[in-house]
């Protein structure tokens, strides 16, 4: 990516996920989220991904980082998106079709039957992009963001509140102490360590998620 290259970040929340570098627009509804971004960060404009306020390719790369679930009208917001891109359209997303990994199978498989519901399958995406690329993407063990699946070889961070507080899974589910309850004797008594054993020697895991460019033409 050159150092003129025009991005737009599409549902950009704080910033987190945006490159350090000149040439970015960030695109985001909420006003607390907009409000938290460092003063250093893209500026940043509030609208939807359903309406893009740009003209037809008025930016080189267009990204949407963990954010698609999000939208109201998916297939709307993958459209825009596609429609101010003038190269390409990177998302970053979950795949419905995967399997998830033990958190979410073992001790909240709520949590996978909603993913499932709200992620945008790759039917959707191929069918708006024609054409893309999709590429698996590892989660390594030492991951420092604070998604759902950052934590697969750290099960005890899913035991802390201030971990769980970052990650919007678990605001969808009504009450999860029996689950954590779960957990945490499973890890005092090492029933899952005798479960989980083999994880402990990966140094990253494929728990779903996806990196799909599409290529504009």
């Amino acid at each position: 990516m050159g150092c003129d290259t025009t991005v737009l970040n599409v549902g950009a929340g704080t910033g987190s996920y945006e490159p350090d570098r000149s040439g970015i627009v960030a695109v985001e509804p909420s006003t607390t989220m907009i409000a938290q971004r460092p003063p250093s960060a893209a500026p940043a404009v509030r609208a939807v991904a359903e309406a893009l306020p740009f003209q037809d390719g008025a930016f080189d790369i267009v990204l949407a980082i963990l954010t698609v679930h999000h939208w109201n009208d998916q297939r709307r917001g993958l459209q825009e998106c596609a429609r101010v891109a003038r190269h390409r359209v990177v998302i970053l997303t979950w795949d419905p079709s995967a399997d998830g990994f033990w958190l979410v199978r073992d001790y909240f498989p709520e949590i996978l039957a909603l993913d499932r519901q709200i992620f945008p399958s790759m039917e959707l995406l191929s069918a708006v992009f024609d054409s893309i690329d999709v590429q698996p993407l590892p989660i390594p063990r030492d991951c420092v963001d604070g998604f759902l699946g950052a934590y697969w070889q750290r099960p005890e961070a899913y035991l802390d509140e201030e971990v769980r507080s970052g990650i919007s899974a678990f605001s969808r589910l009504p009450n999860i102490d029996q689950q954590l309850e779960r957990l945490r004797c499973d890890l005092a008594c090492g029933n899952w360590e005798r479960r989980n054993a083999a994880l402990r020697h990966r140094a990253d895991l494929d728990v779903g998620y996806r990196l799909v460019v599409a290529e504009r033409r």
